[in-house]
């Protein structure tokens, strides 16, 4: 980085807030600076008006009406002075509100314009968005600030340095060589503090993280259980105390160069002072000068001194104001396409697909090649790991292939529109959110266009088995489902769902998207009952139709009917085909799933008949869904 690289960064930070104010409200703006730079003006007309009474009252030559009337200039123009600050003040909050609005939707457009995952995992890019939200709620409207105080300043300074020439010329260049250093000074301590604030964001976030974990309802059950809370407490500590640390020592020597730099204005002052009542001592200036001039030294202190503060922490800011314009810049993580899909007719398929998620990471993937035909549903069996949620993001486009590609009816997925393809998909994630919303908008959010569609959501919700239990809260669908917030007061709260139920929720949600062409559900019997989850593949059965599917399930009987399925290991696709193909070819998934039904397997089970045949009629009557193998059934035949 060259030796200007710092000014021109500040120069950049600084023009795109001020233009930030001037888009958010420039009659606000124009009205604010108006009103502070004649206020600004009146104290100069105040203290000429202060110096003429001075003098009119030790020459005794002057009319008592006179007086009276620079009496009434010097307590007039103090008092309109006051008041346009007032007006200028409430412009000005106006302006920052205005401006808050505009730099934080700006910041938020851009953050939802990163249509992939990879940007959220990269912790220097998170670090960035973290400055960006700080300084998109301080930069501008200090900026603005700072400007405002700039036009009182140049105003008040520019007037008092006129009266400051007139009594002593000199003055001015003493004052002069006050502010230079200062200035320099100043912005070289804006540079450090904002590197110290970079230098330490990584640990205000870990600090943050585990203070988020001490009231986060969800930890809060292991948190006490395993007696996290001191650990987690101590933590805190030391990341606060190492920031702290750092902090202070920036913050000790810039203190150590503003005592430094007030005494040398001080020196300054009172060696201009000592001049000038030495000359009223001599009769060449009155005693109105006198007052005139210190009057004149007292606002361009005042007014420089504030700005020159100003100035250091505005500077702090603007260093970090570049993370915003960073994010605001920032690329997306995948290109759109072009094309719009059209419906899906024949197969979604992955071509030698390889993928990871970072360069340092292993494969996730490796060569996978499969098939998702269009009306039939394709089961995706593996141990953890295996690659089968990166099949999921991938087929989401969260994440483009690293190698390879998948295509959409023979069309890469990287030509279509982005927006156009996902709306093709009802989803439920294994990591589903539950959302601090009412039941209704966290099932109505699956479609957004139809979030006000009372009657869809409630036919989702009974399609899911979420009907009856939502049906039961207190207020039913209006139901927030948060204890965050309350509704209509500190004992009107939200619920909580139970894991089954919000995992209903979720498949709602995806139910929601019924004109989908592509339906992927990863474990989405995972949190339910025996009967529930029994329930829930029917509806999913009966949901594919004549579209795609993709559905992930440790629970292998699951598996039973589905058209085609691919087990994974590894990354790697290692058996594809039917389930009786694959359990005749003795492979993995016949492995997995012959170690699962051991579990189902004895002759203790009760049933209308005793014995093999009991066992028999039990395991048909609870049906694939239970979780019990097929091939149990087959075992008590023999």
């Amino acid at each position: 980085m060259t030796a200007d690289a710092p000014r021109r960064r500040l120069r950049r930070s600084f023009g795109a807030a001020m233009r930030l104010g001037w888009q958010a409200s420039p009659g606000l703006m124009l009205a604010s600076a108006g009103l502070m730079a004649v206020a600004s003006a009146l104290p100069v007309a105040a203290a000429w008006a202060s110096k003429l009474l001075v003098d009119g009252l030790a020459a005794g030559a002057v009319s008592s009406s006179r007086l009276s009337l620079l009496v009434a200039a010097v307590v007039g123009l103090g008092g309109i002075a006051l008041l346009l600050n007032h007006l200028g003040g409430l412009a000005a909050a106006a302006q920052q509100r205005a401006i808050t609005i505009q730099a934080e939707g700006r910041l938020y457009a851009a953050i939802n314009a990163f249509p992939g995952l990879r940007r959220f995992e990269d912790p220097a890019f998170r670090d960035r968005i973290q400055h960006a939200e700080r300084s998109a709620q301080v930069a501008p409207r200090a900026v603005t600030d700072l400007a405002f105080s700039l036009v009182r300043t140049v105003v008040t300074i520019g007037s008092f340095l006129a009266v400051v020439v007139a009594v002593w010329w000199p003055m001015a260049l003493l004052l002069a060589a006050a502010a230079v250093p200062a200035v320099c000074t100043q912005a070289t301590l804006a540079r450090r503090k904002a590197r110290t604030s970079e230098a330490t964001m990584a640990q205000s976030r870990r600090r943050l993280q585990y203070q988020m974990l001490l009231t986060d309802l969800q930890a809060i059950k292991e948190i006490r259980l395993f007696g996290l809370g001191v650990l987690f407490q101590q933590r805190i500590a030391a990341a606060l105390a190492e920031t702290s640390r750092r902090e202070l020592r920036t913050e000790r020597g810039a203190a150590l160069v503003q005592v430094a730099l007030t005494l040398f204005g001080v020196v300054v002052t009172v060696a201009g002072a000592v001049v000038v009542v030495t000359q009223a001592a001599a009769g060449r200036l009155s005693a109105g000068d006198v007052l005139l001039f210190i009057a004149a030294l007292g606002g361009v202190q005042a007014a420089f001194g504030g700005s020159v503060v100003q100035l250091a922490s505005v500077g702090a800011v603007l260093y970090l104001f570049e993370h915003y314009l960073e994010v605001l810049a920032a690329r997306p993580d995948l290109a759109d396409g072009q094309a719009v899909p059209g419906p899906l007719r024949g197969a979604i398929v992955f071509e030698d697909v390889w993928f990871r998620y970072s360069e340092q990471a292993d494969w996730a993937l490796r060569g996978v090649s499969l098939r998702i035909e269009a009306g039939v549903a394709t089961g995706l069996v593996g141990v953890n790991g295996a690659g089968k949620s990166t099949v999921v993001k991938l087929l989401c486009r969260l994440y483009d292939p690293d190698r390879g590609r998948i295509t959409w009816d023979g069309v890469d997925l990287r030509d279509l529109r982005l927006a156009e393809l996902r709306s093709r998909l009802g989803v439920a994630f294994q990591d589903h959110m539950t959302y601090e919303l009412s039941a209704a908008e966290n099932i109505g959010v699956g479609s957004v266009a139809h979030l006000a569609d009372r009657d869809r959501i409630v036919g989702a919700a009974a399609r899911a088995g979420a009907d009856e239990p939502i049906a039961a809260l207190p207020r039913g669908y209006d139901t927030m489902l948060t204890r965050l917030f309350s509704m209509d007061g500190p004992g009107d709260s939200g619920v909580m769902l139970s894991g089954g139920q919000a995992q209903r929720v979720a498949l709602a949600r995806s139910f929601m998207r019924d004109e989908a062409e592509l339906f992927i559900h990863d474990e989405p019997s995972s949190a339910l009952d025996a009967l529930a989850a029994n329930r829930v593949h029917e509806e999913l059965e009966a949901l594919r139709g004549d579209r795609a599917a993709v559905v992930i399930s440790h629970r292998l009987a699951a598996m039973r009917t589905v058209g085609r399925i691919v087990v994974l290991d590894a990354g790697a696709v290692v058996e594809q085909g039917t389930h009786d193909e694959l359990m005749s070819a003795g492979g993995a998934y016949a492995r997995m799933f012959t170690a699962q039904a051991a579990g189902y397997q004895d002759e203790r089970v009760d049933g209308p008949a005793r014995g093999r045949e009991g066992i028999a009629h039990g395991m048909a009557t609870m049906g694939h869904g239970a979780g019990v193998p097929g091939v149990v059934h087959q075992w008590v035949q023999r």
